[in-house]
């Protein structure tokens, strides 16, 4: 009888308990996934215009790299081919190493491209200078590089180049 009385009393306070402790589960999950979301919209609103910089610097770093605007911009003139070499390997270097702190801004798969492209180019110019003669200047240097590029071979960075824009474009 008295344990009968006690469920009497007993049940519909635990029924209410338990619908209360639901709603105000609900409500904290609700609240918690609002404020979640407020702060991710906080988040990329700073960090969108940093990550759009970092694949501007990027693409900047490759334009340079590219060799028809490399050879532009480094002059070989006065240069034998082994200090043209040396200087446009150097150059090639310094770009990216100048560039190295945007890759936290990226995608691996980005990356990995954009180091490619770098190793590419430095690969091409090392082609280009394996079989010059000893006593070549740096022009000739230049001018074997650019017959690479018009021979047909793809100038290394244009495939990192599509790449990155292709993954901006998915941002907008």
């Amino acid at each position: 009888m008295f344990l009968m009385e006690l469920l009497r009393l007993a049940l519909p306070a635990l029924i209410v308990a338990g619908a209360m402790y639901y709603v105000v589960n609900r409500y904290l999950d609700r609240d918690y996934k609002s404020r979640v979301l407020d702060l991710r919209m906080k988040n990329s609103e700073i960090i969108l215009p940093i990550r759009l910089q970092a694949y501007e610097r990027i693409i900047l770093l490759l334009e340079r790299i590219t060799p028809s605007n490399l050879l532009i911009r480094v002059s070989g003139a006065g240069l034998t081919a082994a200090e043209y070499h040396r200087v446009l390997v150097t150059e090639i270097r310094e770009e990216f190493n100048h560039n190295l702190s945007q890759q936290v801004y990226m995608t691996e798969q980005a990356w990995q491209m954009v180091k490619r492209a770098q190793e590419g180019v430095i690969n091409m110019v090392n082609t280009a200078y394996q079989n010059m003669p000893q006593d070549a200047k740096g022009t000739d240097l230049a001018k074997r590089v650019l017959e690479m590029v018009l021979a047909g071979e793809a100038e290394p960075t244009a495939d990192a180049i599509s790449f990155l824009k292709q993954e901006i474009a998915q941002v907008f």
